[in-house]
């Protein structure tokens, strides 16, 4: 447990200087006026928290100030890992293993470049690590390498793999993945898909599609949108989870490079102003690089607080 908390707060790195270190330079013996909460919100908005949650936690620290006077900076740090933490819990969501029926399908939707398929293969590679029988169906049928990068993973984590022609049509794909899923009671199918522009209305209208005939291929059968979000993208990622979400739902949310990115303070922004709860985080290159996501740990990572309580 330590060693994976330790792994976390390293990736954070960026991001914690971008908030923990320009809001300790600001503070430091300070009094915490007017000019001061100005300066935090500027650097609360810089570090992509948002708009909805920088108002939060600077009202929690005027609230703390009101109730205990001057406050040091470690106290400072502790409120707003508090109240990060609150805003995180309050958008958790249950279990995606809610219903007992096999297989569960996770249709893995994002944009170009976003980091869908490796996010499938260390999803595969979780899941196996837990006991759980997976197969990955390849539906990106227009772009070989993702095939074949995902071919690599499944081999690596001992799964199974369903591939198409190239140019194939990604719901029949999709479809005969699940039958197949469905006979052989497989515990988790993950579909990867082509990577598409959220602006681009015909390619989100076939991710609907695809959705569609899974649940007709296995009318029992869960099925989860799960959308990958590049941590680097700070606040795009709300137009992108409002867009697929009206195409294809959304159930979850990986947000991944948060180790090559100063703007991990963007899962705030989501927890505070849309209901899709982060449900996996990437921290790193390497097949266990993805972890689950955990609000009180990621508060105490973020902002190097240990203990954040909601």
């Amino acid at each position: 447990m330590f060693s994976a908390f330790r792994k976390l707060k390293d990736s954070l790195i960026k991001t914690r200087d971008a908030i923990v270190g320009k809001i300790a330079g600001v503070v430091g013996a300070r009094k915490i006026d007017t000019q001061t909460l100005a300066q935090m919100e500027r650097i609360l908005l810089e570090a992509d928290i948002g708009v909805t949650a920088t108002k939060r936690l600077l009202n929690a620290v005027k609230d703390r100030v009101a109730r205990d006077g001057e406050l040091e900076t470690d106290a400072i740090m502790k409120t707003l890992g508090d109240e990060i933490t609150a805003i995180l819990h309050a958008r958790r969501s249950g279990s995606l293993w809610g219903s007992p029926e096999r297989p569960l399908v996770l249709l893995i939707v994002g944009v170009n470049g976003a980091g869908k398929t490796t996010s499938v293969g260390k999803l595969a590679h979780l899941a196996a690590g837990q006991g759980k029988s997976v197969m990955i169906a390849a539906c990106d049928t227009f772009r070989a390498a993702a095939v074949e990068q995902l071919e690599v993973w499944a081999k690596r984590s001992k799964v199974g793999f369903m591939r198409a022609q190239a140019g194939a049509d990604p719901a029949a794909v999709a479809f005969d993945a699940t039958v197949s899923a469905k006979a052989k009671n497989i515990d988790l199918l993950l579909v990867d898909t082509a990577g598409r522009l959220h602006t681009k209305s015909n390619l989100m209208q076939e991710l609907s599609k695809i959705r569609k005939v899974i649940s007709k291929a296995a009318p029992n059968a869960p099925v989860k949108t799960i959308l990958v979000i590049d941590g680097v993208t700070g606040q795009n990622a709300l137009s992108q989870v409002k867009v697929f979400t009206e195409a294809a739902g959304c159930d979850g949310i990986i947000v991944t490079k948060l180790d090559s990115t100063a703007k991990g303070g963007v899962i705030v922004a989501i927890a505070a102003e849309l209901d899709a709860p982060v449900r996996y985080i990437g921290i790193g290159e390497k097949i266990d690089d993805l972890q689950d996501f955990d609000p009180s740990t990621f508060a105490q990572a973020i902002l190097g607080v240990e203990n954040a309580t909601v």
